[in-house]
């Protein structure tokens, strides 16, 4: 099967998540989506771990109000040590389910960034992403920018991985395209977020209307 692994805090869930799930699979055909709560972002605080489980248990009941999606709420990171690095959790993910494909799902902020993070050639290489619009960022140009970045890349990997020919330490534009693979797909655009969900809580708006 093909599985989209969305992973975040998500706290709380609202409707732009969901018209991200609708879409990878309404549109995208993803057969699941793997919604990994996400204890700890290496590259953010620590006070999101403090409430982890229950932002789990909080999004298994707001998966629950929408039966029509299929969307599998994992809680495969909040048993794994830290640190919580993507790529740990996707080789677990292959090793529980080696019979199914995996694809992280994220947003084109997460792009822009993904240089920084732990083994993204190999994330790009043997699981590749589905990038989300976000607005403020532009996809093309994020993505041409990862190109110009690559082309640097010290790459024993790529080039002992996949037996490129080309110079060493250099990756060209055909090996870019055929190893990292990168799909820009049109989700809609729903500006909100939970950071602007909590503070108008904490003020206390009623923000039930975008919470999924």
């Amino acid at each position: 099967m093909r599985i989209a692994v969305y992973s975040g805090s998500f706290d709380p869930l609202h409707i732009g998540h969901q018209a991200i799930m609708e879409y990878l699979t309404n549109v995208r055909e993803f057969d699941w989506v793997y919604l990994v709560i996400s204890p700890q972002n290496p590259l953010k605080g620590k006070e999101k771990a403090l409430n982890a489980e229950e932002r789990y248990q909080a999004a298994i009941r707001a998966v629950r109000r929408h039966p029509e999606l299929h969307v599998w709420v994992d809680n495969i990171e909040l048993e794994m040590p830290a640190p919580h690095y993507t790529i740990k959790t996707l080789d677990a993910l292959k090793k529980r389910e080696p019979e199914n494909d995996f694809t992280l799902v994220i947003g084109a902020d997460n792009l822009y960034d993904i240089h920084k993070w732990r083994d993204a050639p190999r994330i790009l290489s043997e699981f590749g992403v589905a990038v989300y619009p976000r607005s403020g960022y532009d996809l093309e140009y994020i993505r041409g920018q990862l190109y110009e970045e690559c082309r640097h890349f010290p790459a024993p990997y790529v080039m002992d991985a996949y037996s490129l020919h080309s110079t060493p330490g250099t990756v060209g534009l055909e090996d870019f395209e055929s190893l990292y693979n990168i799909q820009i797909i049109d989700a809609p655009i729903v500006d909100i977020s939970s950071t602007e969900i909590r503070e108008a809580q904490a003020r206390g708006i009623d923000m039930s209307e975008f919470l999924m």
